[in-house]
């Protein structure tokens, strides 16, 4: 079967792909049951509307509406949807992925990959036998030319840093400057500031603002008011928050929402 939407999980792997459409119901099941997991497939992941986070390794992503994240086989990763979510995960046989990334990464959807996965949606058991080949092709060399959305915050390995990235994933509001994260972390401002860039190719303060923007998607996907994200996120004001979020998605956080 082709794009089987509501079923909760993957239909039987029929040949060089398979789709289904995701609510946000089946989404947050398949999280729930599945956890963190790979596939021998490819696999990839795209929001219509709302916003997915995606775990990965060491990063952790966020797939907004008309977006996609790849996902190489026997990646272990693990899903949560936020707001409205609607979208849809295709996965593609091995040999399909031969000249795809070798690593995750996030895409801005493009038109014919989109109307692929809604004719995919369209077909009968039939249908699907005989037409699979030729989608399969003409997916697997769109997600091939697909420009790269840089959607994607890199976790820390090492212990005492990733313990601060997940404080400041978990209250974006925190205060306390560099400095104090390394004292409460037990090791010295100095290593903080030399590893944090080593291991995630960002200083702290910059892998900081990515973390609170992250953060931000996920509020306004489930409608959170812009004013109050800013607060949440411990902004001084709203103006320094919309400015920080223009720059770093080339949109206000209300013209996101749409």
């Amino acid at each position: 079967m082709a794009l089987t939407s509501g079923s909760g999980s993957f239909p039987a792997f029929p040949g060089p792909l398979v789709a289904r459409v995701w609510s946000k119901r089946d989404a947050e099941r398949e999280a729930r049951m599945a956890g963190v997991h790979s596939h021998d497939e490819g696999q990839l992941c795209g929001a219509i509307d709302g916003l997915l986070t995606v775990r990965t390794g060491a990063t952790l992503w966020a797939v907004p509406a008309v977006h996609a994240i790849w996902i190489p086989p026997r990646c272990e990763h693990g899903i949560d949807p936020h707001g409205r979510f609607d979208g849809w995960a295709l996965l593609m046989r091995e040999d399909l992925c031969a000249g795809l990334p070798e690593e995750p990464c996030t895409v801005r959807v493009s038109g014919l990959l989109m109307e692929a996965v809604k004719r995919a949606a369209s077909w009968d058991q039939e249908s699907w036998e005989r037409r699979r080949d030729p989608l399969a092709a003409v997916i697997a060399a769109e997600i091939r030319e697909l420009p790269e959305a840089p959607l994607g915050l890199p976790m820390p390995t090492d212990p005492r840093l990733l313990k601060v990235a997940r404080a400041l994933l978990d209250e974006p509001a925190d205060r306390r400057d560099q400095s104090e994260w390394a004292r409460w972390a037990g090791l010295s401002a100095r290593t903080l500031s030399r590893r944090f860039p080593q291991e995630t190719g960002l200083s702290f303060q910059r892998w900081r603002q990515r973390a609170r923007l992250l953060r931000a998607l996920e509020r306004l996907a489930n409608d959170t008011p812009v004013t109050t994200v800013a607060l949440e996120l411990g902004y001084d004001n709203v103006s320094a928050f919309i400015a920080a979020f223009r720059d770093r998605f080339g949109v206000t956080p209300g013209k996101w929402r749409g």
